[in-house]
C-alpha cells in the first residue's frame, strides 16, 4: 500500500517547525533555561509536538510498507529498524525518545527539567535523521 504523502508531509512539517524553535532554545545555558518556566513549557510543548509527529509517521509507515501496527510507541521504530528503514542506532535514540514522551505527557508534574535540558542538547539531531530516513521512502 502506498505511502500518504500529504500527511507524511504535514508531519514533517510538524518536526521541522519545532526544531527550529528547539534549536534557538538549544543555546541558552543550563541555569537560565532552569530559571525560566516558560522555556520549560516551550521546550517540552515543541518536543512533544515533534516526537508525536515522528510517531504518527512511525505508524503510519509501519502499516503501509510493514503490514505491523506496534502495540506499544517505543516498538514502532524498532519495527522500522527491524524492515531497514532506519538504521538500529537511530531506532534506539527514537525508542528512547517515544518513552521520553510518555514521561512529558503521564507524569508532566515530576519532570526533571534537567533531564529534558539534556535531551535538548543530545537528540534534536535524531529526528533530523528521522525524517531523512522516512524522506527516502517518498
Amino acid at each position: 500500500m502506498d505511502l500518504n504523502q500529504e500527511l507524511i508531509q504535514e508531519r514533517f512539517a510538524d518536526i521541522l517547525q519545532s526544531l527550529e524553535r528547539l534549536e534557538q532554545i538549544k543555546a541558552i545555558p543550563r541555569d537560565e533555561f532552569l530559571a525560566e518556566q516558560d522555556l520549560l513549557d516551550v521546550t517540552s510543548y515543541r518536543l512533544l509536538i515533534a516526537i508525536e509527529a515522528a510517531l504518527q509517521i512511525c505508524f503510519h509507515v509501519s502499516a503501509r510498507r510493514v503490514h505491523r501496527v506496534p502495540e506499544e510507541y517505543a516498538e514502532c521504530f524498532k519495527t522500522l529498524a527491524d524492515v531497514g528503514i532506519l538504521d538500529s542506532d537511530l531506532s534506539r535514540n527514537l525508542q528512547q525518545m517515544a518513552r521520553f514522551r510518555n514521561m512529558l505527557v503521564h507524569v508532566y508534574w515530576k519532570i526533571d527539567y534537567n533531564i529534558v535540558y539534556n535531551f535538548l542538547q543530545d537528540h534534536l539531531n535524531d529526528l533530523k535523521r528521522f525524517v531523512q530516513a522516512i524522506g527516502k521512502l517518498l
